[in-house]
């Protein structure tokens, strides 16, 4: 059988701590902290302007977390230093896991997109640095709603931009609300808990499926077929 897949690109496939290395550099041990309370602080700007309506660019939703984050540490960066931070999230690596798995689901004839709170020009770029980007047969932005996930058009958006049967749809994400965000849709969803200490929000959903590396869902699917 054939699926139609949404995976989401950062957190999921594209490690959003590979500016650490970089990240070191300008603010020494506070490095790991920061680099957390950035994506934090970013995501939580994306959720904000979705309910707000008063949409941006995730881009300048990670501008203005990087601001805030410099701030909250009282570390004091040159625009240039923060240009050189923001640059490195279109150059951000995969996971190591990633192409053996994409490599596996592609070789099973799935639909597969890339599904993002990115905007197409930054999501393609950096699938392009990872070596992902043809792996997919397109990407789907949220962008083009001028809105946020989990915001349950953005999720209708995919289901009618892929032309894919509900029914045998699946968003692979490591992000909590954006499963959520996906069953309440509807679709069926592969929680990717890449660490023991992510923790699943308790509301009244549950993930389709729960992995710990992204090769299990492929051996999930290929199993769900016997």
């Amino acid at each position: 059988m054939v699926n139609t897949l949404a995976f989401d690109v950062y957190g999921t496939l594209i490690d959003t701590n590979g500016v650490v290395e970089k990240l070191t550099r300008h603010v020494g041990n506070l490095s790991v902290d920061f680099s957390n309370t950035w994506r934090n602080k970013q995501l939580e700007y994306s959720f904000r302007r979705g309910l707000m309506k008063n949409y941006v660019k995730f881009s300048v939703c990670t501008q203005q977390a990087l601001d805030y984050t410099c701030e909250y540490f009282d570390v004091d960066l040159s625009p240039k230093q923060k240009e050189d931070l923001l640059k490195q999230y279109n150059d951000l690596p995969a996971f190591s896991d990633v192409i053996e798995a994409l490599t596996s689901l592609r070789a099973s004839g799935h639909n597969m997109y890339a599904f993002s709170n990115g905007d197409p020009v930054s999501v393609d770029a950096v699938l392009t640095s990872a070596g992902l980007r043809d792996y997919f047969d397109g990407i789907i932005s949220v962008d083009d709603l001028k809105s946020f996930k989990p915001n349950p058009d953005v999720y209708h958006y995919f289901l009618e931009k892929s032309g894919a049967d509900i029914s045998h749809s699946w968003l692979i994400s490591g992000n909590p609300f954006d499963i959520i965000g996906a069953l309440n849709t509807g679709i069926k969803a592969a929680w990717l808990r890449r660490s023991k200490n992510m923790i699943f929000d308790p509301w009244d959903y549950k993930p389709t499926v729960t992995i710990q590396t992204l090769p299990e869902f492929s051996g999930y699917l290929d199993e769900s077929l016997r």
